[in-house]
């Protein structure tokens, strides 16, 4: 109990500055999780916050390369592990800084897995004025790194809640669900579910066409059986129809099952923060390690990923801190 305590003491010291930690979860691998998890941490950098990635995910680490920050390392001290910096208000943590390469496997079992963690949560010094938001990305599914990650984070009432994604296919969601039961039986706060790839949704301008080869084409590369014909159609649309050109087209890349992500968090009793178009500058945004709403701000999904941000610090707000003259302006007035 001792030990348990010391532990606790640790880490309340280490987040004493941490106005709110934030879960990003999903029960399925491939739905975008990290994806959502760094460019929220890049979205609320890019509005003043103090920000905060701590990448709990310890066999399949991206958060470093999502934010710009691969072959960096962390800077060891008698106080404790230095993030890496990627912005002066945006900060991350990940065992992909202690390995040798980023290739190299990470084969641990439990117990190491649980250790790590712990120093990560104890040992890592974050800004010396706080973070208003410490944004935790974890692996799929309800495993140790999600059970360990959370007993530490309540044993100092640390938890502000989880973002939980999923895309619309049941195959998904019903992962997703599990994940949804686990916050229940841990008594975490869901602050929402992003459903991510909602949709595909591009300018026509921006589309590639292709014809079935016919003969006299040539070679088909690779057993592809059309040809590359978007300079004839481009052309043709310009002369013909340019207004077709600006168009939004849409497709439905995942067909979403019963009521879709909606559906499952009015089930669930949890918000509904939004869809998220597959958006290909999103992902290269994260290729980059760049903030995506504002180096791609016309983008398809930066208006919707700017509306699940502001959802998000509408239900974690920060309190600003005042400085002595509005402090002592308000005592006057008082």
């Amino acid at each position: 109990m001792a030990a348990q305590e010391a532990e606790a003491d640790q880490i309340r010291a280490a987040l004493s500055n941490v106005s709110h930690a934030l879960l990003v979860l999903s029960g399925k691998g491939g739905v975008g999780k990290s994806t959502v998890a760094c460019q929220m941490a890049w979205t609320l950098a890019s509005r003043g916050y103090s920000v905060g990635v701590l990448d709990v995910d310890i066999c399949g680490p991206s958060a470093a390369r999502m934010l710009g920050a691969t072959g960096q390392t962390v800077h060891a001290s008698g106080t404790g592990w230095t993030p890496v910096y990627v912005s002066p208000n945006l900060a991350v943590m990940s065992v992909s800084f202690l390995l040798p390469d980023s290739d190299a496997a990470v084969v641990w079992r439990g117990p190491r897995k649980n250790g790590m963690i712990k120093q990560f949560l104890t040992e890592t010094v974050w800004d010396d004025d706080g973070l208003d938001y410490l944004i935790i990305d974890t692996p799929p599914g309800t495993s140790d790194e999600h059970i360990s990650t959370v007993q530490y984070l309540q044993a100092v009432g640390g938890v502000s809640g989880a973002v939980v994604v999923t895309t619309p296919e049941e195959v998904s969601q019903a992962d997703v669900r599990k994940e949804l039961n686990f916050c229940v039986k841990t008594k975490v706060k869901v602050v929402g579910v992003v459903e991510n790839m909602a949709t595909f949704r591009t300018k026509v301008s921006s589309l590639g066409f292709r014809r079935p080869a016919a003969a006299g084409d040539g070679n088909v590369n690779d057993g592809d059986d059309t040809v590359d014909c978007t300079d004839e159609v481009i052309k043709t649309l310009k002369d013909k129809c340019p207004e077709v050109l600006d168009l939004l087209a849409t497709a439905d890349v995942f067909p979403s099952s019963g009521g879709g992500p909606r559906g499952m968090a009015e089930h669930f009793g949890v918000p509904y923060l939004g869809g998220l178009p597959l958006d290909p500058n999103l992902l290269k945004s994260c290729e980059d390690g760049k903030c995506f709403v504002e180096t791609y701000s016309d983008s398809s999904a930066a208006g919707p990923f700017n509306s699940l941000v502001d959802k998000l610090v509408k239900a974690l707000p920060v309190e600003e801190e005042m400085d002595a003259e509005t402090i002592n302006q308000q005592l006057m007035e008082d």
